[in-house]
């Protein structure tokens, strides 16, 4: 079952409980993904990673702007799209994916992070984020 149907059904149970914070969140993220497949992408993942970014930012920036009330909500939509993702990957299985990809690439320097993040791209897609990941590969860079 592809991520727009889950959250179609969720949103329909959430609806059927009354939960119209649940069921107005899901519907959000439901609309996001079919503009998305509209617009030719077809990424799901790529989507859903998206917009939890966008959540993650303004529930920050609402935090810092002292509106609780507002980031508590933001914090509460970003939840709900983790669980639509793909589980995330280790530190240790990252690290093994990054000495993999620079063993491959042959890289020793800073400068070829480029081609190591290349390599990187398709095993770590939707299971890590990018700075997650070029943090990894800076640090095994630097060693």
């Amino acid at each position: 079952m592809s991520a727009v149907d889950q959250i179609r059904d969720d949103a329909r149970a959430a609806m059927k409980d009354g939960d119209r914070k649940r069921s107005s969140a899901l519907r959000m993220i439901q609309d996001v993904l079919q503009q998305d497949a509209k617009l030719g992408k077809n990424d799901e993942v790529a989507a859903l990673q998206r917009e939890r970014k966008k959540r993650i930012e303004a529930a920050e920036a609402y935090a810092n702007a002292g509106r609780d009330e507002q980031a508590e909500a933001e914090r509460f939509e970003a939840g709900l799209i983790t669980a639509y993702l793909p589980a995330q990957l280790s530190d240790e299985e990252l690290n093994a994916l990054v000495a993999e990809a620079v063993e491959s690439t042959g890289a020793t320097e800073q400068k070829q992070m480029g081609q190591v993040m290349g390599a990187l791209k398709d095993k770590v897609a939707g299971r890590a984020d990018g700075k997650r990941v070029s943090t990894a590969v800076r640090e095994h860079l630097a060693s």
